[in-house]
Order: structure tokens, then C-alpha cells, then sequence
């Protein structure tokens, strides 16, 4: 199987190191091998436009329809067009950062409610196949 997501231009990008680390962008630019030029829209995503190395990024599935070195204005239209954060929203790693993100709020107290939660459920669980086996 080869590869489907390419460093493109319109390509969006999951942000996982630096000071914009958890933020989506948008790849406005190849500079060179080693990096390119993003942009949030800084309104949407919160991150202004920057050059970043490959390293820094984690290429996503979406891709915003954009011209090389887009404006901001044209950037957001598009995003807004494409609906591209719902999209992000509704994929699978969007979804598992965000049920990372809930559980390292929780406090003491909630953990171990979540603890007891899963033996209830484990013990509900082992019942009924004791049940179905008998």
C-alpha cells in the first residue's frame, strides 16, 4: 500500500511540537525539504503564519482547496467552505486526543469512580456469560 498523504500545498497539519503544539494548519508553501510555510487561519486555529520543519507536523487526511501562498482572507473562506474543522472533528485521532485530554483532568476522586464503574461493568459482563454458558 503506498502513501495517501502527501506535503502539498492545501494539505492540513496537526501541529505536535513548539509553542502551537495541539493546533491545526494549513500548508501554504514548500520552503525547502526540511520545511514549509503554514497558517492557521490564525481566527480558526490560532496559529499565525510560520515557517516549520517536517518534524514539528504530523500530516492529516484533510485537504482545504488553495492556491500556493494564499492570503489569510482566501484561507478562511476555504476552511469555512470545506468545513475542514468539523471533518477534523469527526475523525478517530481527533476523537482520542480529546479523550486524553478528559482524562487527564480528572481529578482523584473521578478516577476512582471510573475504576469502580469498569469492575461493575466487568462483573455485569461476567454474570451473562456464566448465564449463557449454564
Amino acid at each position: 500500500m503506498g502513501f495517501s498523504r502527501y506535503v502539498e500545498v492545501g494539505r492540513v497539519v496537526f501541529i505536535n511540537h513548539g509553542p502551537d503544539a495541539g493546533k491545526l494548519a494549513t500548508v501554504i508553501d514548500i520552503v525547502d525539504q526540511n520545511k514549509c510555510l503554514i497558517d492557521g487561519p490564525e481566527e480558526i486555529t490560532g496559529v499565525s503564519r510560520q515557517a516549520i520543519s517536517f518534524k514539528r507536523i504530523a500530516l492529516t487526511d484533510l485537504k482545504v482547496n488553495i492556491q500556493r501562498n494564499a492570503r489569510a482572507k482566501t484561507l478562511k473562506a476555504a476552511w469555512k467552505e470545506g468545513d475542514t474543522l468539523a471533518k477534523w472533528e469527526s475523525t478517530q485521532w481527533a476523537k482520542k486526543l480529546d479523550s486524553k485530554k478528559k482524562r487527564a483532568s480528572l481529578s482523584d476522586f473521578d478516577r476512582f469512580k471510573v475504576m469502580v464503574a469498569k469492575k461493575q461493568k466487568s462483573r455485569i459482563i461476567a454474570q451473562k456469560i456464566k448465564e449463557l454458558k449454564a
